[in-house]
């Protein structure tokens, strides 16, 4: 489960991210996440998810 604070979850995933998903769509499969909730969740406090990177910046 994700964490719902806006702040904790943009570390959570771009930590997840880093160390073990390749792209955001498999990090929601694998953690069982709507993809859009957390999209607009960090969009909310101004980052976007950067494919080429794999991460919200």
């Amino acid at each position: 489960m994700l964490p719902k604070d806006p702040m904790l979850l943009l570390s959570v995933v771009n930590t997840k991210l880093r160390d073990n998903y390749p792209s955001l769509e498999e990090l929601c499969h694998g953690e069982d996440a709507d993809q859009e909730e957390i999209v607009r969740t960090l969009d909310a406090i101004g980052y976007v998810y950067q494919p080429d990177l794999n991460q919200f910046r």
